[in-house]
């Protein structure tokens, strides 16, 4: 993702409000140019505007978002008689499919009634690419005949260097951060679509207690008694990395005799370890059954440099900036334990609204509130507090220059990143969720939370320029060029140059 003016990451140690400012007034300028007001195609949206603004800051990511309670509270419950609608709108399109135990995950045909309109819809290809992958998770994954077949010749005994199954594997170890294994995740699993290998996650996450199962019929959790051990120790010098592979002139012969190959992508990974980005698949990987794959962030704009999987990307993904949007909503549902946060949290707070947070005016210049007055909420987020109480007592110290009510929220604050513990990583997706259900977003650059956040919620954020010298640049911010996630550590290099090697 291009970002005009990014200068790095950081905050100041008081967030400036100019920022909110400089996105009120450019907002609507961008909205007219871009035309992205909101259509009124349905029935409850008719009767609901919804929109917030989130501000993170990457240090800490604190997000903001502004909404209306003007309104009702309404509840997903309160349309069910529009059945029709209903049924359509639950599918996200066609991206999901029927069939689940809907008591078992409410996140996953719920989630459709606490957001917009769908901001992209899924291409015909893309939901046809799909369920040919969940028909592959179904007949090779956790619990066939095929994955013991597959996985008994990971086994020292059994390493005879032939591939005599149909089914191929990714097995994922995602870390660091949530917003990093989140990132990974959607990344894999659109590897494995397009090489047709069925993905698998390490077990030794947090993620198969916040998400719920994506595919119908089995599970994407790695079983305990997997034969290759300490998979979070691997590193990039292993004898069955890819590093190393590429570099030998007999690769394809000795791919054949590897139980599997390892490829490190950590956002810090060598040049030679990049050069996985080119591979076409026809040189000595497809011989692989089991791919290893450890990554930190999002790849995908490195598989749309590949010539070989350009075509089939064009065609699942018509606009590009839709592949994390379409990919999250489709992979992550939240278990009802996280659902149950989120929608704790919004129904009786966080209502709807159409302008970002309004300007404060002078201490002293309160107007009296009048009956039906809209206010506005402020949601964030981050570890630490002092945010949260700064610009609560700002608005309570001052009143707005429009006489709006602004109430601030704050779900909880950690102190510490504790990733990877369970409850800790409940409440940062609980957040995350929160923040795709604002309409305007503010983040600094590199945050990862942000990326989730205004991913999921498909909304191009406005980035938060770095402070120098303690003071804040102008403008302050700009708004970014895309909705999809950033990759921190790109190639360098053209995969049609055929001397990169």
């Amino acid at each position: 993702m291009a970002l005009e003016g990014m200068v790095g990451i950081g905050i100041t140690k008081q967030p400036s409000l100019q920022c909110l400012d400089a996105v009120e007034n450019a907002a609507r300028r961008a909205e007219a140019e871009e035309g992205t007001v909101e259509q009124n195609t349905t029935p409850w949206i008719a009767r609901k505007k919804v929109t917030a603004l989130a501000i993170c800051l990457v240090a800490l990511p604190v997000l903001m978002t502004t909404v209306s309670r003007r309104d009702s509270p309404w509840t997903p419950a309160s349309f069910w008689p529009l059945a029709t609608f209903a049924r359509q709108e639950k599918l996200l399109g066609g991206l999901l499919v029927p069939g689940f135990d809907e008591r078992s995950c409410l996140s996953r045909y719920q989630s459709a009634f606490y957001r917009k309109n769908l901001t992209r819809s899924p291409s015909v290809h893309l939901i046809k690419r799909l369920r040919q992958h969940e028909a592959l998770q179904r007949r090779c994954g956790p619990g066939t005949e095929a994955y013991r077949a597959a996985a008994a010749r990971l086994r020292p005994w059994r390493r005879d260097g032939t591939d005599d199954g149909v089914c191929r594997y990714l097995v994922l170890v995602p870390y660091r951060g949530l917003g990093n294994r989140i990132l990974a995740v959607a990344s894999a699993f659109l590897y494995a679509v397009l090489t047709d290998r069925v993905l698998l996650l390490d077990g030794n996450t947090s993620l198969g207690d916040i998400f719920c199962e994506p595919f119908p019929g089995t599970s994407w959790l790695l079983p305990s008694h997997f034969p290759i051990s300490n998979l979070q120790n691997l590193t990039g010098d292993v004898r069955e990395s890819y590093r190393n592979l590429v570099q030998n002139d007999s690769a394809a012969s000795l791919v054949s005799r590897l139980p599997y190959v390892f490829v490190d992508l950590d956002h810090s990974c060598t040049y030679h370890d990049k050069l996985f980005f080119c591979d076409d698949e026809r040189q000595f990987l497809r011989r692989a059954p089991w791919l290893v794959m450890r990554t930190d962030g999002y790849f995908v704009p490195a598989l749309f440099l590949n010539p070989v999987h350009q075509d089939e990307l064009n065609r699942m993904f018509p606009r590009k900036d839709s592949v994390f949007y379409l990919l999250a909503h489709y992979l992550f549902h939240p278990t009802n334990k996280v659902w149950g946060l989120i929608t704790r949290f919004h129904n009786p707070r966080l209502h709807v609204a159409r302008t970002p947070a309004p300007r404060r005016g002078d201490a002293g210049t309160a107007r009296p509130s009048t009956a039906g007055a809209r206010s506005k909420a402020v949601l964030m987020t981050g570890l630490s507090s002092w945010y949260y109480e700064n610009i609560r007592w700002k608005y309570w110290q001052s009143a707005t220059a429009t006489g709006e009510v602004v109430s601030v929220y704050q779900p909880s604050h950690e102190e510490h990143q504790l990733s990877g513990y369970t409850t800790h990583d409940m409440k940062a997706v609980a957040e995350m969720y929160l923040l795709g259900m604002t309409d305007k977003i503010v983040t600094s650059g590199w945050s990862t939370f942000g990326y989730v956040g205004h991913g999921l919620g498909g909304l191009t954020p406005w980035i938060m320029f770095r402070p120098e010298n303690h003071t804040t640049p102008y403008p302050p911010c700009r708004r970014a060029k895309s909705m999809e996630p950033c990759m921190h550590g790109p190639p360098f290099y053209d995969c049609r140059d055929e001397a990169r090697h």
